[in-house]
């Protein structure tokens, strides 16, 4: 499946996987082949940052 384009659903998503599959954001991205920076732009513009000590975006 490929991520949501949606920046509210995609932060759902994101975190859902990050809590039950992924110790970490670079662990998710290689895994799911998806850059880095750009999902964190993504979710930067909805103005959610990745925590890296809970793992998930706030």
């Amino acid at each position: 499946m490929s991520m949501p384009r949606d920046p509210v659903i995609l932060l759902s998503y994101v975190n859902t996987l990050l809590r039950d599959r992924y110790p970490s954001l670079t662990e998710l991205c290689k895994a799911e082949c998806v850059e880095e920076a750009e999902l964190k732009a993504a979710l930067d513009a909805i103005q959610y940052e990745y925590d890296e000590a809970l793992n998930k975006f706030v």
